[in-house]
């Protein structure tokens, strides 16, 4: 059995950090951007069906933007949804990717959520194809990849969740708040700005992403071995 220290973990979560701040502006990485926009149009379709609304469709564009057109459900929640939706997909992934020994169920199971996504919510060619790949290709890691491979996709996946989601609300909400943003929405639905709203789902990103960090270092990482209890 593979025996991971909690330093060589740290190592590997710097490295894997640094190579995607490093190759951020990258096209190798869009791909991994449009998931993390799945994600967070998957979070609002589902806050939405979760407090009685109706999804009427959820589309997602190459040029890593979404839409979900919606009716009923609580409004507040379905906007505040997105965002840090997409933020605890990827907390999720990686605490399951460094406590677990299962990294090739994790992967099975998230390729039957974006397969079902592309089936039941999705409504463009882009979006469905897209959905429908990035199923399939997970499907294929779960099945033929090894546990290293799941291991590293998952925490980069769920690495790349934790440093965009904050980017993309300073973007969105502070710098640029113009924009007709989720923030923006809920500022003219339930009032406030759009900056107050942005500034306090980045401080609640800042603090999930720390509390993830800090369960992740305190947990054992799988495979490691338990340490002895002292007897009398």
């Amino acid at each position: 059995m593979k025996v991971e220290s909690p330093w060589t973990d740290l190592l590997l979560l710097g490295l894997i950090s640094g190579a995607l701040v490093f190759f951020w502006t990258s096209p190798a990485l869009i791909p991994l951007k449009i998931l993390i926009v799945l994600f967070h149009e998957l979070s609002h379709a589902l806050m939405t069906i979760a407090t009685g609304g109706e999804v009427v469709s959820m589309t997602i564009s190459a040029d890593q933007g979404g839409e979900v057109l919606s009716r009923g459900g609580n409004r507040f929640l379905t906007l505040s949804a997105g965002y840090l939706g997409s933020l605890l997909f990827g907390c999720v992934l990686y605490l399951l990717a460094r406590g677990s020994r299962r990294d090739a169920l994790w992967s099975a199971t998230l390729a039957v959520i974006l397969g079902l996504t592309a089936l039941i919510f999705t409504r463009n060619l882009f979006g469905f194809g897209f959905s429908l790949g990035a199923a399939i290709a997970l499907g294929a890691l779960a099945r033929w990849g090894g546990a290293s491979a799941n291991d590293l996709v998952l925490k980069t996946v769920g690495l790349a969740s934790m440093l965009y989601v904050p980017a993309d609300i300073v973007s969105d909400t502070l710098t640029r708040a113009h924009l007709r943003s989720d923030a923006r929405m809920l500022a003219e639905e339930f009032g406030g700005m759009t900056q107050l709203w942005g500034l306090l789902w980045l401080l609640v990103a800042v603090a999930t992403i720390g509390i993830t960090l800090y369960l992740g270092w305190r947990r054992p990482a799988h495979g490691a071995l338990p340490s002895a209890a002292s007897g009398s």
